[in-house]
């Protein structure tokens, strides 16, 4: 009989860890469509029988606890968690034309951005779901930078998502009180 904690069996962490490499494989936006094709009939399916609000508040917090855990693996993934490096992790996001950037300003402290063109929000809604893009995708941001380095804040006040022009994207690094 094995035990539980053999090596053949992928511990959470390395099933994790292999998860987000499919970021650099297929990309982000192509890995939205993917889940948003299953999750779009689950939480519709689910809505109907216990609740669409309560439903989609549960999804929304396990997201964001996902997204989290992600940021750290990211960090791991690209050796570091500065802002610089973060600014590398972009091209995860990025990938296949998945959005527009512009910058405003990229220091070791400061990293601000604005997305002029967002493919999730364009991909929601051609799936019929532009109502969840804040829960699949907008509401990771905040938990992602959280794990990636807990000494990074974000301000965002608008997304295109929720119908802004643009999203705008205000990281800092927080200088740490002696």
């Amino acid at each position: 009989m094995k035990e539980k904690n053999d090596t053949n069996h992928p511990s959470k962490a390395e099933n994790q860890t292999f998860q987000d490499r499919l970021n650099e494989t297929i990309g982000v936006l192509t890995r939205r469509e993917v889940e948003a094709r299953i999750l779009g009939p689950v939480i519709e399916a689910l809505g109907n029988e216990f609740g669409r609000d309560r439903v989609v508040a549960v999804l929304r917090d396990t997201i964001i606890k996902i997204a989290e855990a992600q940021g750290t693996l990211v960090a791991e993934l690209i050796g570091g968690n500065s802002l610089r490096q973060f600014y590398d992790s972009l091209k995860f996001w990025t990938k296949d034309d998945a959005m527009e950037i512009d910058l405003i300003e990229q220091t070791d402290e400061i990293f601000s951005f604005n997305v002029t063109r967002c493919g999730y929000a364009e991909l929601y809604e051609k799936l019929g779901i532009l109502e969840l893009g804040t829960t699949l995708s907008c509401a990771r941001d905040f938990a992602l930078i959280r794990g990636f380095n807990k000494d990074i804040t974000l301000k965002r006040s608008q997304t295109i998502m929720e119908g802004a022009p643009y999203c705008d994207f205000r990281y800092k690094l927080e200088k740490k009180k002696d």
